[in-house]
């Protein structure tokens, strides 16, 4: 096509502004836009261009797309039923009537701003696409490209499912399948018809179309997950036309005329040379690759080449060794003749600002000794005091001078073989890039990936590419930079799609060992294959299998193809085992899982269980403790660690135990029992009694120890006992402290215990135990009324069938007999009166009448001793 030289039109300055978009911003700033024609739709036009300069693709959409299909069939077409294909041909006719609406490709200013609304409209469709699928962030878009009356959302059930659906099913039509979970399908479709509808009227004022649609076309083969023969031949064609229109300096001059900035000439022919190299390289077309890149770097005026350096590659190496770096000769226009640099990065003070624009914090290279980019030594010394980097080891290259430079760096890694020596011929290009103070997004984030891809298969560097990817597939998520900054260059860079790089992510994550990260990854991509792959990488599937069969054949299958790293599969084993009572191989088989993952509470308290029963107490003992660092709110595995204490003999560390134990099963009257044996073991007798009377308390007064509570009860005799002959001792003014201190101590636990017994005999639960705890604690108060009663019901408590035939029932009915008697004879001599006297001989003489069975024991000579003392004391009185 013979070059024009007619005056810019509007729909020319049109194209100007839509492709500035996605191309650098010129340096110098670019004249403000020029009024629309004198025509209805001029307005429309210029407020579509604004909103998708803006970034604001919905809204530019929303201008342009009603007037576009004003007057056609489809505002009265009935979207729940139709098919998504015959509205789309309706669309596409639609479109090809309002363009041909003013006479055409003939006509003037109407034509003009009729191509330049489907001109906006169909670049903010591919923009949107591109924002929610390459660059994020991710914003609010309607399911369909379009929007008109009849489609509201009170009529879809499940809005764009079918239709997404049918986009889908579309592009597969093209002999490939959408490869992972993509939105906005219809976007890509529906620009691809705007722009055919347009360059079916042959406008010979629309030359960047062809670049349009070369970039859709590339579009649609990045979400592919094969090649597509289909898809190459309209790229070649496309392509072709673009290089033709805007492969040389004089023709783009020519087309835009003074319109274009300063340098923008160069650009535009340098990106569209980046773009067909990039093409090229997708299709592995290397030598055409080649040539096109070559021709981009000629455009841009760069020079690329490799040379050998000094420098430190480690943060601990002491001598410099030859660093392979890349070297840039520049050319500028005016009175600079050109500089040539080595793009290393040379760290300075300067580097700071390019750390924190990285997708890693400088605080990652923690986990790393290896540098970032090499330091260089200055003049070639090899001494490491003189590495101080000079201005001239370091130039800023330009927006497209950056992108030439990622797009080598990919045509090496292509022309090369698959080894770590094709790795370390992209690293230069790759700490070039990482050197510059600014680069847009897009660049940015390409270099990460190459760096990520590169780092991943080094092991020193691995964990610093897994945090790196983390960090970029966040920063995509972020709201900035802003949408309009990063659509710039989104063409002119291989930029991986975001299901793309979140796969890279996951496959990463499995080469670390993380196979439950990539799991979820896969899952949410709806990439099957990879998710099939993972599940039997980690066994998943086999443990699924024996979970459905009970069948510990598919958990060692699992093993197997794990090599022995499914944690899953060991824990199937150990609780099959388990239940099989083999408690010895179920402890070996948690110690085997537990090795793998020791993140799991559950699994420390059930291989305590196994060893406890394996009679393993160190083994428990460990595990529970485990258990409880992982879950410090586990009263089970507290009140555990507790008992094995006790079964060691270790109270003290016992009480410790416990004391966790109750706080989180505080209403457990089981642990609370434990708690009051192991206080009472470490003589802590209100501890021991607090703990009685919580259970008393949980139980509704069901539950008590009465052998407990006869230690206790002995214990505080046994403490006023002592009591009473310290002050005897002592005269009643010398009376040390301590000592009262003590008696009132000692009289506090008899107050408790005493409202312990009142609490059981009011209840009614008492026995024979109970009632002679009780007399005790009325006897050790001084109320020896109090205590014959209790005695009394004790003495009742224990009469019943089988007392005068049973040798243990009787010992325990003449020792309570005993009590009381003398207690008889306590009040007798205290009080002067014969009554309770003759109570007790008269009780004697009935019991030693039946126990007949007894004469010979000591017990009953006891009784007839008693008698004796008894008959003296009443001929006494």
């Amino acid at each position: 096509m013979a070059v024009t030289t007619a005056a810019p039109t509007f729909l020319r300055e049109a194209e100007l502004r839509l492709l500035r978009c996605t191309l650098p911003s010129p340096t110098s700033q670019p004249a403000p836009p020029s009024p629309p024609p004198a025509h209805p739709l001029g307005p429309v036009a210029a407020s579509a261009l604004a909103a998708v300069e803006a970034g604001d693709y919905a809204a530019a959409l929303a201008s342009a797309v009603p007037h576009l299909l004003h007057g056609s069939t489809l505002a009265s077409a009935d979207f729940a039923t139709a098919s998504p294909a015959q509205i789309y041909a309706d669309l596409a006719a639609a479109a090809e009537s309002f363009l041909q609406w003013d006479g055409g490709a003939t006509a003037g200013e109407g034509s003009q701003c009729r191509c330049a609304v489907v001109l906006s409209a169909a670049v903010a469709a591919l923009l949107a696409f591109t924002q929610q699928n390459v660059t994020g962030p991710l914003g609010k878009f309607s399911p369909f490209p379009f929007q008109i009356p009849s489609l509201d959302e009170g009529w879809f059930v499940d809005p764009g499912c079918k239709w997404d659906a049918w986009a889908s099913d579309h592009l597969a039509s093209l002999g490939s399948h959408v490869h992972g979970k993509f939105s906005l399908l219809q976007f890509i479709i529906f620009a691809e018809l705007l722009f055919t509808s347009i360059k079916s009227l042959d406008f010979s004022d629309c030359w960047s179309v062809s670049w349009w649609l070369c970039r859709i076309s590339m579009c649609q083969q990045n979400i592919l997950d094969e090649q597509s023969s289909s898809l190459f031949d309209q790229v070649q064609v496309y392509k072709n036309e673009m290089l033709n229109h805007f492969g040389e300096l004089e023709k783009v001059s020519s087309y835009w005329g003074s319109l274009l900035c300063d340098e923008e000439v160069s650009s535009f022919v340098s990106a569209a040379f980046l773009e067909a190299g990039i093409a090229e390289y997708k299709y592995g077309r290397v030598d055409a690759s080649r040539l096109h890149l070559d021709s981009a770097q000629g455009a841009c005026g760069i020079h690329l080449s490799l040379t050998g350096i000094l420098g430190f590659r480690t943060i601990h190496q002491v001598d410099a060794k030859s660093q392979m770096v890349l070297v840039a000769k520049t050319t500028k226009p005016a009175d600079d003749e050109g500089q040539s640099a080595e793009l290393t990065g040379a760290q300075s003070d300067g580097v700071a600002l390019k750390t924190v624009r990285s997708s890693v914090p400088s605080e990652s290279d923690e986990f790393c000794d290896i540098l970032r980019t090499p330091r260089l030594a200055q003049n070639g010394n090899d001494s490491i005091s003189e590495i101080t980097p000079s201005a001239s080891t370091k130039i800023s290259l330009t927006a497209i001078q950056q992108a030439a430079v990622l797009a080598q760096c990919l045509h090496v890694s292509r022309r090369s073989r698959s080894d770590e020596m094709s790795g370390w011929e992209m690293a230069p290009y790759i700490e070039s890039i990482d050197s510059q103070d600014e680069s847009y997004f897009v660049v940015r984030s390409l270099c990460n990936v190459l760096r990520i891809r590169w780092e991943s298969t080094r092991s020193r560097t691995k964990q610093r590419a897994l945090l790196m990817m983390e960090n970029l597939v966040e920063d995509i998520a972020k709201e900035f930079p802003v949408v309009s900054q990063r659509a710039k260059m989104v063409f002119g860079v291989h930029m991986p799609t975001i299901p793309a790089l979140r796969k890279e992510y996951g496959e990463l994550l499995i080469s670390c060992g993380l196979l439950g990260e990539a799991l979820n990854v896969f899952k949410d991509l709806e990439l099957w294959d990879n998710l099939i792959y993972c599940y039997r990488l980690s066994g998943k599937l086999w443990c699924s299998l024996g979970d459905a069969t009970n069948n510990d054949d598919h958990y060692k299958k699992a093993l197997e193809v794990s090599n022995n790293r499914s944690a899953r599969a060991l824990r199937s084993l150990a609780r099959s085992a388990y239940n099989r009572n083999d408690f010895y191989s179920s402890k070996i088989l948690w110690e085997s899982a537990l090795a793998l993952n020791s993140l799991f509470p559950d699994g420390w308290f059930a291989y305590g269980t196994a060893a406890w029963k394996d009679k393993d107490l160190e083994k428990a003992v460990d595990a529970f403790s485990r258990a409880v660092q992982i879950d410090p709110e586990n009263g089970e595995a507290w009140n555990n660690i507790a008992c094995l204490h006790m079964i060691r003999g270790k109270s003290q560390a016992a009480v410790q135990a416990f004391k966790e134990a109750v706080k989180y099963k505080r209403n457990s009257w089981e642990v609370w029992e434990n708690y009051s044996k192991v206080a009472l073991d470490t003589c802590n007798i209100q501890l021991t009694l607090e703990a009685v009377k919580t259970i008393l308390n949980l139980s509704s007064n069901k539950r008590f120890n009465a052998d407990l509570l006869d230690k206790v009860m002995t214990t505080l005799e046994e403490q006023a006992t002592h009591l009473n002959n310290t002050q005897e001792a002592e005269s009643i003014s010398n009376t040390s402290y301590d000592a009262n201190k003590e008696t009132r101590r000692s009289n506090q636990l008899l107050d408790i215990i005493g409202d312990i017994l009142q609490q059981i005999v009011r209840s009614g639960a008492s026995n024979a135990e109970i009632w002679g705890l009780y007399a005790r604690w009325h006897k050790s108060k001084g109320n020896l009324m109090a205590c014959s009663e209790a005695l009394l019901k004790q003495v009742r408590s224990l009469q019943g069938s089988g007392l005068w035939h049973e040798q243990k029932k009787f010992t325990k009915y003449a020792q309570a007999s005993l009590q009381l008697c003398k207690v008889y004879i306590e009040i007798s001599s205290t009080t002067g009166s014969r009554r309770e006297l003759l109570s007790a001989e008269m009780h004697l003489k009935s019991s030693l009448k039946q126990a007949t069975d007894f004469s010979g024991t000591e017990e009953y000579k006891a009784l007839n001793d008693c008698l004796v003392e008894l008959k003296d004391l009443i001929g006494a009185a």
